[in-house]
C-alpha cells in the first residue's frame, strides 16, 4: 500500500484536513436525505440533489455506507428546514434529522470539509436551482499528459491495488494485473465522472489520493491485523476493530463482538484425524452460530459450512493439517455484507496452520460453565419439543404421534429433515418421510392378531427429548384392548411414561408392534392415575399406513425374547423426531 505512491501521505493531508472542532461539530445537524453502499452510487446521488439543492454534501458512515445531507444547520433550524422541503416535495419523505457525531470523512464536494462549518441561517426562503443547472466545474489538478507522467511512477503492485480500490468502490470488474487496459482506463472514467471531474480516463496524483483515503477509511473501519495464535497453532487476519479476544475453551478460540459490532470469530483447533473432521462437521451444524439454511460442503479432508438466518450470516471453514483439525467461523451482523465480504476474503487467503500445535483437550475447561445447553461455550441449538416415532418401511418412513409436527418450520428424524406426508386426527398419527430416503437398521413388525390381557409390554422411546443420546424401554402391561370409553382403535396400558416417550412404539415380549404411545390426554377435566396411558392400536395403525401407500410388515407371532436383544430392536427401530422453530 505504501508503495502506491510517493507523496500520498502529504496528498492526503493537502486535500483532506483535520475533522475541526469536535465538540461543535456534536451540535450541528444535517438534513439527511439518503445512503447509499458504495461511492459510485452516492457520487451519483450526490450529482443528482445538488441539480436542485443548495448545500448539498456527501459523508461517509459507518458500516461502509455514504450519506447524502443538506446543511448544516442547528437543531431546530433542521427541523424546520426538513419540514420545508418536504413540503415542497424537494427531498423524499423518510429524510430525517442527523447529527455530525454521525459522519466521518466527506467525499462530496470534492475536497470540502463543512462539518465544523457554522449553520446556516434557516429564516431565509428555501432556495432550489433548476434541474437543469449545470454541476459547478471542478478543474483538474494536473493535465492528462502530467497525470499520464506521475501514473509511469507507479510500480506493477501499486497498480494493482488501484485496480482492487476501483473494483471495491464498484467501478472495476475485471481481472486484477496491473495492466491498464480499456478496462482499467473505462473504470477510471466511470470514478471520474461519478466524482465531478472530467473523464479523461486517467487519473491525476490528487485523484488516486482521493481514492486510496477512501478505501483506506474503509478498511480502518475493520482493523484487519494479522493474529498469530501459538497455543492454537493458527495465523489469520482478524478485523480487530470488530472483536476482542475473550477466552480458550477447546477445540475453539473466542472472539467476542467489540461494543456493539455484532462481530464474532471462532477459531477451531484440536488434535484430530479425518473422523475427527467429520465428528466437527456435525457438531458445528448443531450451534447456534451455524444457522440451518445454507450450503454445507464435506470433502476428503476438509469442510465449508455457511448459515444464514433473519440475523446473522455464518462461514465456517476447517481442514485436516498437520495431523490436527483447525479452522474459524465468521459469525456477521445482517445488512453489512460490504464489510463481511472485504473481512471473509481477507480471513480466508490468511487462515494458515503454524505447524503440529493444537489446543489440548482441556484447555480452558477448568474454569468453563458447563451445561447441556453449551458446547465449549457455544449455544447449541435446540428444538421446541422432541417425541418419539418408529421406522415403518425400508425406506426411511416414520409413524410418530401428531403433536410432534404440529406448527413446525422444519422437522427432523434423528437429525434428518423430513415432512409430514398424511395425519390421522382420529389415531392422532402423522406420516413422515425423509426429504433425502434412509436405510434403517430395524422396521416395525405390526402385531396383525389380538395381544393378550395384562401380558408384558414395553414402549421404546426417547423419554427425555433426547438429552440421552438413545431410547429407553418402560416396561408394564396391557390392561385393555379398548379405551375407557370402549373405543376399538386404542388399547389400555398400565405403565407410566415421559413426555417424550409419546409416538414411540409399544411392544409385546416378543419384539412385536402393538400400537403407539399416545401423549397424556388432555382437556378432558379428569385426573387419571399415572399409569394409565394410552396407544393407537397396530391394526389401526395399519390401515392408516396402508391408505396411504406405505405397506406394514405384519406378524402374527407371539414368541418371547430376551431383555437384551429386545433392546437392541428397539433401538434400532426407534427415533427422535424433532420440532424447530
Amino acid at each position: 500500500m505504501k508503495r502506491l505512491f510517493y507523496a500520498i501521505t502529504v496528498l492526503v493531508a493537502m486535500f483532506w484536513g483535520l475533522f475541526a472542532t469536535r465538540a461543535e461539530a456534536q451540535e450541528t445537524a444535517w438534513i439527511q436525505l439518503e445512503a447509499q453502499p458504495s461511492l459510485a452510487q452516492a457520487q451519483t446521488a450526490a450529482q443528482r440533489y445538488a441539480t436542485r439543492l443548495q448545500d448539498v454534501n456527501g459523508f461517509r458512515v459507518n458500516g461502509g455506507w455514504y450519506a447524502i445531507a443538506v446543511g448544516p444547520f442547528t437543531q431546530q433550524g433542521a427541523t424546520a428546514r426538513l419540514t420545508e422541503l418536504r413540503a415542497g416535495g424537494a427531498i423524499p419523505q423518510d429524510a430525517y434529522v442527523a447529527f455530525s457525531g454521525q459522519y466521518g470523512q466527506q467525499f462530496w464536494p470534492i475536497g470540502a470539509n463543512t462539518l465544523g462549518a457554522a449553520p446556516l441561517d434557516t429564516t431565509t426562503p428555501v432556495e432550489t436551482v433548476p434541474a437543469t443547472a449545470p454541476v459547478a466545474e471542478i478543474l483538474p489538478d494536473e493535465t492528462p499528459g502530467e497525470a499520464r507522467a506521475s501514473e509511469r511512477l507507479l510500480d506493477r503492485e501499486a497498480r494493482m491495488e488501484l485496480q482492487r480500490m476501483l473494483e471495491f468502490e464498484g467501478f472495476y470488474n475485471s481481472g486484477i494485473d496491473g495492466a491498464f487496459g480499456p478496462g482499467t482506463r473505462r473504470a477510471m472514467g466511470d470514478y471520474q465522472t461519478a466524482m465531478g471531474y472530467e473523464p479523461t480516463g486517467i487519473l491525476t496524483t490528487r485523484q488516486r489520493a482521493e481514492l486510496l483515503a477512501n478505501y483506506q477509511g474503509f478498511l480502518d473501519s475493520l482493523g484487519l491485523q494479522t493474529t498469530q495464535d501459538r497455543e492454537a497453532g493458527i495465523q489469520i487476519s482478524l478485523p480487530a476493530a470488530l472483536v476482542d479476544f475473550n477466552r480458550y475453551e477447546a477445540p475453539f478460540v473466542h472472539y467476542d463482538a467489540k461494543g456493539d459490532s455484532g462481530v464474532r470469530v471462532v477459531l477451531i483447533s484440536q488434535h484430530g484425524d479425518r473422523s475427527t473432521l467429520f465428528g466437527l462437521y456435525d457438531i458445528l451444524q448443531s450451534l447456534e452460530i451455524v444457522p440451518t439454511e445454507g450450503e454445507r460442503e464435506r470433502k476428503n479432508d476438509e469442510f465449508t459450512l455457511t448459515g444464514r438466518d433473519d440475523n446473522i450470516t455464518s462461514y465456517t471453514y476447517a481442514k485436516l493439517v498437520d495431523g490436527t483439525v483447525k479452522g474459524f467461523t465468521l459469525v456477521w451482523p445482517n445488512g453489512d455484507e460490504r464489510r463481511r465480504d472485504v473481512a471473509l476474503k481477507q480471513m480466508r487467503e490468511t487462515f494458515t496452520s503454524l505447524g503440529g500445535m493444537a489446543l489440548a483437550d482441556n484447555a480452558g475447561l477448568d474454569d468453563a460453565v458447563q451445561s447441556l445447553d453449551l458446547l465449549s461455550g457455544l449455544d447449541i441449538r435446540r428444538p421446541r419439543l422432541s417425541r418419539s416415532g418408529f421406522y415403518v418401511d425400508g425406506n426411511g418412513a416414520v409413524v410418530t404421534t401428531a403433536e410432534a409436527a404440529q406448527a413446525c418450520a422444519r422437522i427432523t428424524v434423528d437429525g434428518y429433515k423430513a415432512r409430514v406426508v398424511a395425519a390421522s386426527p382420529a389415531l392422532g398419527a402423522v406420516l413422515l418421510n425423509p426429504v433425502e430416503a434412509l436405510s434403517p437398521p430395524a422396521v416395525a413388525q405390526m402385531l396383525s392378531t389380538d395381544a393378550r390381557l395384562n401380558s408384558e409390554v414395553a414402549v421404546a422411546g426417547y423419554s427425555y427429548e433426547g438429552r440421552l443420546g438413545a431410547p429407553t424401554l418402560t416396561f408394564g402391561t396391557l390392561a385393555d384392548l379398548a379405551g375407557l370409553r370402549g373405543e376399538v382403535e386404542l388399547t389400555r396400558l398400565a405403565l407410566s411414561t415421559q413426555t417424550g416417550d409419546a409416538g414411540g412404539p409399544v411392544l409385546d415380549s416378543g419384539g412385536a408392534v402393538i400400537g403407539m404411545l399416545l401423549p397424556p390426554a388432555g382437556g378432558t377435566g379428569r385426573q387419571l392415575p399415572g399409569d394409565v396411558s394410552f396407544a393407537a392400536d397396530a391394526s389401526a395403525l395399519a390401515a392408516f399406513l396402508a391408505e396411504n401407500g406405505v405397506t406394514a410388515t405384519a406378524t402374527d407371532s407371539m414368541a418371547s425374547m430376551d431383555p437384551v436383544d429386545m433392546s437392541a430392536l428397539a433401538a434400532d427401530m426407534t427415533v427422535l423426531v424433532s420440532c424447530w422453530d
